[in-house]
Order: C-alpha cells, then sequence, then structure tokens
C-alpha cells in the first residue's frame, strides 16, 4: 500500500484530500507539525508528498529542498499561487508536478496514480533510517546530516544498517559479523548468477 503525506495547512482541504485518497486504498497522513515537516515525512516514510506552497513557519520550497537533500520522493505542489513563476519556480525547487488550488480530487487523484506508476514501476521503496538527525538511504548508500551528504561505501552503508536498525541496543561483535558475513555472501552470490 503507498503512503502519502500531506503538507497542508488548511484543514478542510487537507482532511478532504486524506478522505479521498484514503478511499481509493492508499494509506495518507496530514502534517500537523509546521515547524518540522522532515521528522514527519521521516517517521512515515511515504511514497509520494502533496505539499502546499503557503505554510506556516516555513513555505513549502523549503521543505522541497529539504526533503531533496535525503529522499528522491515525488514531490506534487499544490497551491493557489499557480501563476507561472510559482510554477517554474516549484519544478526548479524539485517538485515533480503542480496542481492549482481550487482542484478535482479526481484529478489530483489520476495524477497522484501516474506519478505513482512512473516512480515505482522501475524502482524501490524510499527506505529511510534516522537517527537524531542523520539520516541513511538505504536505496542509494548515502548519509545525510546538518545538510550534508555523504556517499558511502557498500561495507560502511552495511555496518551502518546494522547499527541504526538495532539502535538503542547493545549489539555483540559476532552479531555485527554474522549480519555482515550473510550480507556479503548474498552479494557475491547475486554477483555471481549468470546473465537471464
Amino acid at each position: 500500500m503507498y503512503k502519502l503525506l500531506i503538507v497542508e495547512d488548511d484543514l478542510v482541504i487537507a482532511q478532504a484530500t486524506k478522505n479521498h485518497i484514503t478511499s481509493w486504498g492508499y494509506m495518507a497522513e496530514s502534517v500537523t507539525d509546521f515547524k518540522d515537516v522532515l521528522s514527519t515525512f521521516i517517521s512515515f516514510d511515504p511514497q509520494l508528498v502533496l505539499l502546499d506552497i503557503s505554510l506556516p513557519f516555513y513555505n513549502g520550497y523549503h521543505w522541497c529542498t529539504e526533503i531533496r537533500k535525503v529522499s528522491k520522493v515525488p514531490i506534487i505542489f499544490l497551491s493557489s499561487a499557480s501563476d507561472n513563476m510559482n510554477i517554474v519556480m516549484a519544478m526548479n525547487m524539485g517538485g515533480d508536478d503542480f496542481i492549482a488550488k481550487p482542484f478535482d480530487l479526481n484529478v489530483l487523484t489520476a495524477k497522484v496514480q501516474a506519478l505513482l506508476r512512473r516512480t515505482y514501476d522501475f524502482a524501490g521503496q524510499n527506505n529511510l533510517i534516522e537517527h537524531k538527525g542523520a539520516i541513511l538511504n538505504l536505496n542509494d548508500s548515502t548519509l545525510a546530516y546538518d545538510g550534508k551528504k555523504l556517499e558511502l561505501s557498500r561495507n560502511d552503508h552495511k555496518i551502518l544498517q546494522i547499527l541504526l536498525e538495532n539502535k538503542g541496543k547493545a549489539i555483540s561483535r559476532e552479531t555485527r559479523l554474522k549480519d555482515f558475513v550473510f550480507y556479503v555472501g548474498r552479494k557475491r552470490a547475486q554477483q555471481k548468477k549468470p546473465p537471464k
């Protein structure tokens, strides 16, 4: 089931959108803390974001930029500021589509379905693990922290993944080695498979 995050401060629009999206079999969550949209994004781990431009504290362009630092998840801007300058800016900031308010919920659903098909027919889900502001992206082996992004080696990525998936627990050296050896062995076996 695909998960959609709705970043919209108009409660009527947010609730109507959420109700309509869930009626199509998607899981939807609305942001309530507009000071820290990124935390909700990380914890909910959506496959698509519906993002308003005019928001309390920071605008949608800011949050689009923050999300793009850690994820390539599709973002659809929803806004009544639908002049050409805002549409161009939304696309340049990392948006994938723009829908002007007021909008028809059936048109929104059609665009959501099309974007999900294009994105996830050819790629896996966005897998992010967050701990104290550090965000490990399991899809592209990068670690993001404080606005900086670090490319990890395959070994560093796997070790960090094991530690983050067990955060708050003491992990024995034997457990780390067992998981790591299993991971490396599986990767090598996959590499040796003849092409189909």
